[in-house]
């Protein structure tokens, strides 16, 4: 009996060990970011911030080479998108984009063929189309870029695909004598490792439903917000706090989750975030499902798509607000009497984006 008490007592130490060794030691960094008394502060642990810090430094700015001289499409072939820029900032803006997204025992071959005007390695026609989203952001989208804005690299980091998109998931096959589960009860990191529904983004990042947790009135008909239309919000909500690396008070007042005037300004934030995301997926990235190889595409034949975690990776401001748009003019659509009072001269052979 003594040895069997022994053995339990060692037992339970080697438990509280393992236990205590999952938590974070102290201490903790607190930032207040709401009203005093009602829990709306954002805990940071030193060692988790440096290491994220260490994970989000920008490369280098490429030296602006002024803006003088002529229009690119006066003096290279096939030029359809970056048609505003003259020929030193198109070439600053195809160095850096060789740097963000380009293989480096490639460099402009990734996406150019030996013809540089020849259209026929598909990348080159992923670029421009996504040049034009990146334009549209930094140009359309200052309720959520603010004037920080974006760059290739915010979402690729120096890899050919962003280390967090998201595929349409095939529809599930019933489970024998568990029916339905309704994309529930099958933990993913999607979703906080929790057990709701997995595949939130089709619905809200694409479809565009309206998020739906809880209705405003008593016995509510027509398009109610249900238990299960809320398991599929928070599925969401899970996934923008861990893209963002924070909890729900980061946005939300924990006292009232619904309720705009008790939450933060992140809140408006999201809100456009979230309309912004929806227009990516849609005008820009569903519509290359043509254009790439089926080795590019999702089980059911999309293209790779977007959420939260896709620029952010993981912190509240994409690489805490360093090395964005603001650093690259011409990533931003230029007004086009800036355009016209631009040079010319005549075309050479070369060709680009």
């Amino acid at each position: 009996m003594k040895r069997l008490h022994t053995h339990l007592v060692r037992l339970a130490a080697a438990s509280a060990c393992v236990l205590l060794a999952s938590c974070e030691a102290p201490p903790m960094t607190s930032q207040q970011i709401g009203y005093r008394g009602v829990a709306m502060e954002q805990n940071y642990h030193p060692a988790t911030y440096k290491a994220t810090q260490a994970k989000n430094v920008p490369p280098p700015v490429i030296p602006s080479m002024g803006s003088s001289g002529p229009l690119a499409v006066n003096t290279y072939k096939n030029i359809k998108v970056l048609t505003d820029l003259t020929v030193p900032e198109m070439t600053r803006v195809m160095l850096a984009m060789t740097a963000w997204v380009a293989p480096a025992d490639k460099s402009c071959g990734y996406c150019h063929a030996a013809d540089m005007a020849s259209d026929e390695i598909y990348q080159k026609v992923v670029a421009r189309r996504m040049l034009q989203m990146v334009r549209n952001i930094n140009s359309n989208w200052g309720g959520h870029v603010a004037n920080n804005g974006v760059t290739c690299y915010t979402c690729h980091r120096g890899q050919q695909v962003p280390a967090r998109v998201w595929y349409i998931n095939p529809a599930e096959k019933e489970l024998p004598l568990l029916g339905d589960r309704a994309l529930q009860n099958s933990p993913a990191k999607s979703v906080g490792l929790t057990s709701l529904p997995y595949d939130p983004f089709p619905s809200f990042l694409l479809s565009g439903h309206d998020l739906k947790v809880a209705a405003t009135t008593a016995l509510p008909a027509g398009d109610r917000k249900s238990i299960k239309q809320a398991e599929w919000t928070y599925g969401l909500m899970m996934n923008i706090s861990a893209g963002l690396g924070v909890n729900c008070t980061y946005c939300h007042n924990s006292r009232s989750f619904r309720d705009w005037d008790q939450s933060t300004p992140a809140r408006a934030r999201a809100w456009h975030a979230i309309r912004m995301v929806r227009q990516l997926n849609n005008d820009y990235l569903a519509p290359l499902a043509s254009v790439f190889p089926p080795e590019r595409l999702g089980p059911t034949g999309d293209t790779a798509k977007v959420n939260c975690g896709t620029c952010h990776q993981g912190v509240f401001k994409p690489m805490y607000g360093q090395g964005g748009g603001a650093d690259y003019p011409e990533l931003r659509e230029k007004p086009k009497a800036v355009t016209a009072a631009s040079s010319t001269a005549g075309r050479s052979g070369a060709g680009a984006p």
